[in-house]
């Protein structure tokens, strides 16, 4: 009996230590295609249209104590690709289209005591690819048009007053983004981008007291 309760005392005061650890390892070996044709005429309200394609993405959001661990990889067999084709006209809100071609994304927010993030990723694809190709006509809103291309992308924001980093991004793929289009008879705003990047990373520490 005596030996029982020593043992259990001993367990009680060796707690798992709380929190989240988090080993991500993703890897993508052949192509991904998203193509979107539509035809939009009209439209009351307002009218959205997206094509997007990712080899490998990842998305975290804790409250405590984290330990996140990514290993993202994209082979050179792998075409990343995503084609819009829109004809879209008398539409009487906002207007926004969309072409998004990604090899790795991942993402990272916490609100912790700490957070360590080790963060690797590689494109070896043979071309990322966004592509759009948009006609817009009649429209009494806005009119948002993004066609963006990205090799590698990371981001991670916390309040954790300790909060290591280590990033590593490796892209070894052409990365291509094309916008044709034509807009006309637009009563707001009219928003054009054409972006490609070979890689990307955003790291958001806030102040704590």
């Amino acid at each position: 009996m005596t030996l029982t309760a020593g043992l259990a005392c001993a367990a009680d005061t060796n707690p798992t230590p709380p929190g989240s650890d988090i080993l991500n390892g993703q890897i993508n070996l052949k192509s991904v295609s998203a193509t979107v044709d539509t035809v939009v005429h009209d439209v009351g309200g307002d009218a959205s249209a997206q094509a997007a394609a990712a080899g490998n993405v990842l998305n975290v959001v804790t409250l405590q104590d984290t330990q996140v661990r990514n290993n993202q990889f994209v082979g050179s067999a792998a075409d990343i690709r995503a084609n819009l084709h829109a004809d879209v006209s008398d539409v009487s809100g906002s207007v926004g289209l969309v072409s998004q071609a990604v090899c790795n994304s991942a993402d990272v927010s916490t609100d912790p005591n700490v957070t360590s993030v080790s963060n690797k990723q590689i494109c070896k694809a043979s071309d990322p690819t966004a592509q759009m190709t948009a006609t817009v006509s009649g429209i009494n809103g806005d009119v948002s048009l993004a066609t963006t291309a990205i090799g590698n992308t990371f981001s991670t924001d916390t309040n954790a007053p300790h909060a290591p980093v280590n990033n590593f991004q490796r892209n070894a793929s052409g990365t291509f983004a094309a916008s044709n289009t034509n807009v006309s008879n637009v009563g707001g705003d009219v928003g054009v981008t054409s972006t490609a990047i070979g890689n990307n990373a955003q790291i958001v520490h806030y102040a704590t007291p």
